[in-house]
């Protein structure tokens, strides 16, 4: 779930940015800068990374029987939360600052090393927290916590077969009465269930 906040807060940035960069001054100004690059990484890694790493966290159990290790996805996000800002919320300034993207190097002097040695500095913590990530997935495959059929009491009917499912995944084929037909067959005592 911190995975699937940190994607809101993370598009959200970008969002903001890319109306920022829909304003024509603005967009004269900073158009083929690290400002650009930056926005558009806010999109793609704090959009679309973040939201596949919750859903590899609320699937893996699904896939594999086993639970990935809480404590390491926490690390895992802490510290690609940290890495990302460090990487690109610095990015910003050099863009502001009028340092161009597509150029393989650059003229020493013009405030923009101290801006990129952070970007590299959470460059690295991104890579410690996939690594972290990888290790997560290989060590709770292979001894992780049993996650049974549905380890996150949800709605949906994915988790109403094994974990992993069978090939056929259902002997027979569910009815379904309700946007949660899962909750409603496990929880019967709810007012709102469709079962009575």
């Amino acid at each position: 779930m911190i995975f699937a906040v940190g994607f809101l807060f993370q598009f959200l940035i970008g969002g903001l940015t890319g109306i920022m960069l829909a304003t024509a001054p603005f967009d004269w100004q900073l158009a083929n800068s690290y400002f650009v690059v930056a926005h558009f990484h806010y999109v793609i890694v704090g959009g679309i990374l973040f939201s596949i790493f919750a859903a590899f966290h609320y699937w893996f159990p699904k896939m594999t029987g086993r639970m990935l290790d809480e404590t390491l996805g926490k690390w895992h996000f802490w510290l690609f939360l940290i890495g990302f800002h460090l990487t690109f919320d610095s990015l910003h300034i050099p863009g502001l600052l009028g340092m161009p993207r597509r150029i393989y190097t650059y003229e020493a002097g013009r405030g923009w090393e101290s801006w990129n040695m952070i970007a590299s500095i959470g460059a690295i913590f991104q890579s410690v927290a996939v690594l972290i990530f990888v290790y997560n997935i290989v060590r709770s495959y292979m001894k992780g916590m049993l996650a049974g059929s549905d380890p996150w009491d949800a709605w949906t009917l994915e988790w109403a077969t094994t974990s992993p499912p069978p090939e056929y995944n259902f002997a027979a084929v569910p009815t379904v009465h309700s946007r949660r037909p899962l909750w409603d067959i496990k929880h019967s005592d709810d007012p709102d269930s469709k079962y009575e």
